[in-house]
């Protein structure tokens, strides 16, 4: 086992979110920390590009208060989350007369917050509002857990929630924090995400972080000088092709050198392929629970207008109708969080894999025609120009009683981080988001140091 107070060498594979988490984690307790990352840019499914000359995010984000891990390792990095962030409370807003409602949250104390915001809420009708507050109550009454999962549709069913509140709040929410459709989505986790947020002790854990800066910069770029401060190394370009296990316990990447412990962060597909080349029984279900994933595709559509084209919010809810070629589901007024993109939308199209087949220019010419439609404003079904990004594999299907592996690989010494990986405790499990990123990261760092994956004697 590893004494704490000596200083140890370690891998990380990959430097998205879970591995540069991992990695400022190792650096911190004053370990020696080399992070592998095959492409040039840090961030892995939440990163920068540049397209049209112009920097963009290849996917629109929004975080959350409640992401307090994600917060934490942002200010260790020596960033400043109010400049970089920007902070909304909790609210669930429609163009006007476009069918939607209007929900948003005062900066009161949890949960008057919630309380308020219902009673205010427009273009929701009295059993809408009776529905939301008797499903509140129940979950709080139940703890936010559920022991025994099922579909987020059944859930839904089961505390008898309008058809207006499912298409107008819940499906929406399901679909951005679990990338799932409420119909294949596991009830248990979307609890878990609503209980960290709208069932928190805290109003800001609600609050709504829409990003100002693109995603490298926000925390991947800051976490790779931080290790780099603390005597670390962060190598681009550097795709790490095998593993080999040494016979005194240490680890060999490639021909790099040796280390006495691995954290592969990299995703579950490429995670998989490295332990395959291992040929070692003991990694046989990790592997098989990662190759049961389904991916899910996410795509954002970013549309160029002239300068002064704004909305009158930073974003917009919008009813997703694929019958009507209604494909988005959020827009965001991108000048209104960087004055350099004055006139850039992004419309975020999450499980996105019907709209995609629809390809680049019909999807994009479809948003176009929906934003005219939906806002009121005929000028913006003609864009100046357009910018169709869609990840295939953004995250996996989050589905009931999903296994997931955790981050014992089950050989001492190597460990897994990402957003695929589940908590010791299942109730605590997230979806593949940022912050569920983050805190594997955390997690498979401390497991790495304190002897849950150290060297077998």
């Amino acid at each position: 086992m590893a004494d704490k107070a000596v200083k140890q060498r370690y891998a990380v594979i990959g430097a998205g979110w879970a591995g540069c988490a991992a990695a400022m984690e190792l650096a911190r307790a004053g370990h020696s920390v080399t992070v592998f990352e095959a492409a040039r840019t840090l961030g892995g499914r939440a990163r920068r590009v540049e397209r049209e000359n112009t920097l963009l995010d290849n996917g629109q984000h929004i975080l959350l208060g409640a992401y307090t891990e994600t917060l934490r390792l942002i200010k260790l990095a020596g960033q400043d989350p109010a400049e970089l962030i920007l902070t909304l409370p909790l609210q669930m807003r429609y163009p006007a007369d476009s069918g939607g409602m209007d929900f948003i949250a005062p900066r009161l104390p949890a949960p008057l917050h919630l309380a308020w915001a219902l009673l205010r809420a427009k273009g929701l009708l009295r059993a809408d509002k009776l529905a939301l507050m008797r499903f509140s109550t129940a979950m709080r009454w139940m703890g936010w857990q559920l022991y025994n999962d099922c579909t987020v549709s059944e859930l839904l069913q089961r505390f008898d929630q309008t058809d207006r509140l499912n298409r107008l709040m819940w499906h929406p929410l399901c679909l951005a924090a679990l990338n799932t459709p409420p119909e294949r989505a596991s009830a248990r986790v979307f609890i878990n995400v609503l209980r960290d947020s709208l069932g928190a002790s805290r109003r800001r854990a609600s609050d709504m972080l829409i990003p100002k800066a693109d995603l490298s910069t926000l925390l991947p770029d800051a976490a790779a000088r931080y290790v780099e401060r603390h005597g670390g190394t962060v190598r681009t370009g550097a795709k790490v092709d095998a593993l080999q296990a040494l016979a005194d316990g240490c680890w060999q990447l490639d021909e790099t050198g040796t280390y006495d412990g691995v954290i592969i962060a990299t995703s579950s597909v490429q995670a998989a392929s490295l332990l395959q080349g291992l040929q070692d029984a003991r990694l046989d279900e990790a592997i098989g629970r990662m190759q049961a994933f389904t991916p899910e595709a996410i795509s954002t559509c970013y549309l160029q207008y002239d300068a002064s084209v704004r909305l009158d919010l930073p974003f917009y809810a919008l009813v997703d109708t694929p019958g009507q070629q209604h494909w988005g589901q959020f827009v965001f007024d991108r000048g209104q969080l960087d004055s350099k993109q004055a006139g850039l939308l992004a419309v975020v199209v999450s499980a996105s894999s019907a709209a995609a087949e629809q390809g680049h220019g019909p999807l994009a010419q479809a948003i176009a025609a929906q934003l005219a439609q939906v806002l009121q404003r005929p000028e913006l079904a003609q864009p100046a120009w357009t910018q169709l990004i869609t990840e295939k594999r953004a995250t996996f299907a989050c589905t009931p009683e999903l296994a997931r592996p955790g981050n014992a690989s089950g050989v001492p010494g190597l460990l897994l981080a990402g957003d695929y990986t589940a908590n010791d405790d299942r109730t605590q499990d997230y979806p593949a988001t940022i912050e569920a990123a983050v805190r594997s990261g955390v997690a498979a760092a401390k497991a790495v140091t304190t002897g849950k994956a150290a060297k077998q004697p």
